[in-house]
């Protein structure tokens, strides 16, 4: 039981890290492009989530 209250703790924590930094380096579309990836995941689209990361990846090298 306590593993799986430290993996959620974990990975809000890990989606909070990027939240921040999504929206500190690409401001507005950052923040909506990791939304989409977070939405696609937990709604079990791959394409989608897939989709969206790549976009996001693409924009983080350009940042």
């Amino acid at each position: 039981m306590g593993d799986v209250v430290l993996m959620q703790l974990l990975r809000i924590l890990g989606e909070f890290l990027l939240t921040r930094q999504a929206q500190a380096r690409l401001g507005l579309l950052g923040l909506a492009l990791l939304s989409v990836v977070t939405v696609g995941i937990r709604a079990r689209r791959a394409g989608l989530a897939v989709g969206a990361a790549v976009v996001f990846t693409l924009l983080m090298t350009q940042a």
